[in-house]
């Protein structure tokens, strides 16, 4: 019995080591040369109604994983939506703007501190691995990354009657980031915007995994371009400057009016044709 425990130990470990390094990958992956597929030309004359609308991803959602994980980058340099979104801000390369008015411009060094994750205790060691202390260090922002559990996005939906179709375009992205305070209550901060259409290039560039099928690469701009996130509607544009649905519904009324909205966008491409 204890020779079968020592062998199934040994293979746990082997198996742990094996999955722990970057192994060369069968073929050279070209995703990283990836660019983003042009939206086609829509003049103002061909649309003839449009509706902006709201909506909530929530990262903890099975089907939204692919936007969560992995939380820290992984060996071969996959990363999540997070990560891609700090990485070009931080670089300067794109800008983000306050998560109240799209208007105003937030640094890098704006966003840390709302992610703020202050301090913590590591242990101090000698020569000899032996815990002699400890001592505080600030945690890193990346390690808050975890904390943004949501995704608000705002689209517009038209009618192309040229094309006679009902389309989509996202316009901007906010992270929400939703922690425990002292008091055991989860904060939702919604920390900043960003304009999609400036991240495209990024997200283009780098590959969201695909649970169905490794060969097929999926990128980021690819999974929400195809609509492969599941989310529910949150507002819709009104002449109460956007107000949000839970401000003038409350309890089930809030689901049910998501559904209206939401029926309401299925049915007018409905109507537009007769059977």
């Amino acid at each position: 019995m204890s020779k079968r425990v020592f062998t199934a130990f040994f293979a746990l470990m082997f198996l742990g080591v094996a999955y722990g390094q970057s192994f060369k990958d069968v073929y050279e992956k070209s995703i990283h040369e990836n660019t983003k597929i042009a939206y086609p030309h829509v003049r103002e004359a061909d649309v003839s109604w449009s509706k902006r609308i709201y909506r909530i991803i929530d990262l903890r959602e099975k089907m939204n994983h692919p936007l969560y994980y992995p939380t820290e980058p992984v060996a071969d340099g996959r990363t999540n939506l997070m990560g891609i979104i700090l990485a070009e801000v931080k670089a300067g390369q794109i800008n983000a703007y306050d998560g109240q008015d799209m208007n105003v411009n937030v640094t890098y060094a704006d966003i840390e501190r709302m992610l703020d994750a202050g301090e913590k205790e590591v242990p101090q060691t000698d020569l000899d691995g032996n815990v002699i202390g400890t001592t505080k260090i600030t945690i890193p922002i990346e390690e808050k990354l975890a904390d943004v559990k949501q995704i608000m996005i705002y689209e517009e939906w038209y009618f192309d009657k040229k094309h006679s179709s009902l389309q989509v375009r996202i316009l901007a992205l906010l992270p929400i980031s939703m922690a425990p305070n002292e008091m055991g209550n989860i904060d939702r901060v919604r920390l900043f915007w960003i304009r999609y259409d400036e991240f495209r290039d990024a997200f283009a560039r780098h590959e969201a995994f695909n649970r169905f099928n490794d060969a097929q690469r999926l990128s980021f701009d690819d999974l929400f371009m195809q609509r492969r996130f599941s989310s529910v509607i949150f507002a819709e544009s009104n002449v109460y400057d956007d107000r949000v649905i839970n401000e003038y519904m409350v309890g089930k009324d809030v689901i049910f009016e998501a559904e209206r909205i939401k029926t309401d966008l299925q049915n007018f491409e409905h109507d537009l044709w007769e059977y």
